[in-house]
């Protein structure tokens, strides 16, 4: 099940939302947040939500173990690589096994036949989450969890649990036990949620869609797809790259405004996991505005514990690279990502060393245009998982694949999309909000602007909700890009 179903819509949240508020106390609420928490999960992976409680039931013992030592001691350590082993250890089987066994075969020959393992959906996404919870009891920032049921619930919670944000358990413990949403946190809640819905299937479908029919759809297999990226004109290619560009930020945000949306409806929290990376100025700038979630977790888990940029240069390069290889290989078990990962490290170690510096120096159009290169080439290495077809695809970029240009079907499929384009690219900056801002703050000197505010504030949600349903029903094309992580 995902957020962008017309069952979910219209029935399950619906449901959820009215069982939940009328459950007398809050002991009560969360057992209607955990049972259907469970049952969306099993509603796709009825096996798999098995995996999803022992993993869970593991740390939770774990972490209580770790919570009786000393912060930080000896035995609380041994605690913390326990629960390294597990749960690394089980994230390794099911979304790296058959990638090691891959490439042990074509060096080694073994195994002679290789297994393919299923992924659980959003494994990594509750895994981190499972870590930084036992780390947090270690460090001894947050006292071990009593009720494997609340902890249950924090992992499991559907808002977030198959993709993000990353939740740390520290920031809504206290809200786990007791939380009270106010009728203008349901209103926010509401709003945001539908603003989520709108981006996913209004324009992160529309731009996947052209995207797949200007480059290649991810289900054709490698072979046909070199054939058929080697024979795409020039432009298609580029436009091709510049939709999917636009999908993945509208499509992920979309997800993480929903479950903000969710949240807020019911008392959560969460925190923002995107801010317009789009209009960064440099790569740093980047990525900390792009999956902020999972830019901190590297942050406080993996860089500051390796030292920092507290050590020498040499070791903060290193630190570094050891993040940016985990987290391009924390985006799916394939060697194009973990370039990706690295083709980041590299931009960013120029940045500390001279190029940020210089782009201060220069108006502040010469850093944005810098940062959408290098994001838009680098959309280029996480699209394509296979190097051939990806080597092509540069190259057909700069006309090395004999290719045309362009051709009359491209262009008029181009100039047919135009509008749900344009209105994407300006989904991808603060231009709405800052004309809400505007118009609220008129709001306080003019009672018509403020009347006209509040009609906005009432009328937005509804107009977006038929808009995401009128872009559901009868389309086919609704993608789950988060399978693999």
């Amino acid at each position: 099940m995902v957020f962008s179903s017309l069952f979910f819509l219209y029935v399950f949240l619906p449901l959820n939302l009215l069982l939940y508020h009328l459950m007398p106390s809050m002991r009560a609420k969360n057992a209607v947040m955990l049972i259907f928490s469970l049952i969306f999960y099993a509603w796709g992976e009825p096996v798999y939500v098995l995996l999803l409680i022992g993993m869970a039931f593991a740390d939770w013992a774990l972490a209580r173990w770790i919570g009786k030592q000393t912060p930080r001691s000896r035995r609380a350590k041994w605690g913390v690589a326990a629960t390294c082993i597990v749960d690394l250890g089980i994230l390794g089987v099911f979304k790296y096994g058959t990638f090691f066994m891959e490439n042990t075969h074509n060096l080694l020959g073994f195994p002679d036949e290789v297994l393919q393992i299923a992924l659980p959906i959003g494994i990594s996404f509750y895994t981190f989450q499972l870590l930084s919870y036992v780390v947090d009891v270690y460090r001894g920032e947050v006292a071990a969890q009593r009720s494997f049921p609340a902890l249950l619930l924090y992992v499991s919670l559907f808002h977030q649990c198959i993709a993000g944000p990353i939740v740390r358990y520290k920031d809504i413990n206290a809200e786990l036990l007791e939380r009270h949403a106010t009728r203008s946190d349901i209103s926010y809640g509401v709003t945001r949620f539908t603003v989520g819905l709108a981006k996913k299937a209004v324009l992160a479908n529309a731009c996947g869609a052209l995207a797949d029919q200007l480059l290649v759809a991810d289900t054709v297999p490698a072979a046909d797809a070199l054939g058929i990226i080697a024979q795409r004109p020039v432009l298609a290619l580029w436009v091709g790259v510049l939709a999917f560009m636009l999908q993945i930020y509208l499509d992920f945000s979309a997800y993480s405004d929903m479950a903000i949306g969710m949240g807020r409806m019911i008392g959560f929290h969460y925190r923002e996991n995107f801010n317009y990376p789009y209009i960064s100025v440099s790569i740093t700038d980047f990525w900390r505005r792009w999956h902020i979630s999972l830019s901190s977790f590297f942050r406080d888990y993996v860089y500051i514990p390796l030292g920092g940029n507290r050590r020498s240069a040499p070791r903060v390069i290193f630190n570094l690279f050891v993040v940016w290889l985990l987290t391009g290989f924390w985006h799916g078990a394939s060697w194009n990502f973990v370039c990706w990962g690295l083709y980041f490290f590299v931009f960013l170690v120029l940045e500390r060393a001279f190029l940020r510096g210089a782009l201060e120096h220069v108006p502040a159009f010469f850093g944005h245009a810098y940062a959408l290169v290098v994001v838009y080439f680098g959309w280029v290495l996480f699209k394509f998982t296979d190097f051939s077809v990806l080597g092509t695809a540069l190259s057909g970029m700069f006309g090395g694949t004999g290719a045309p240009l362009s051709s009359f079907e491209v262009v008029s499929l181009i100039q047919s999309n135009l509008p749900i384009l344009a209105v994407s690219i300006v989904a991808c900056t603060p231009i709405v909000p800052w004309l809400g801002q505007r118009l609220y703050d008129r709001g306080a000197r003019s009672a018509l602007a403020w009347n006209a505010y509040r009609l906005v504030v009432i009328a937005a949600p509804v107009i977006l909700l038929l808009l995401a349903t009128m872009s559901l029903v009868g389309d086919s094309y609704n993608p789950f890009l988060y399978w693999q992580f």
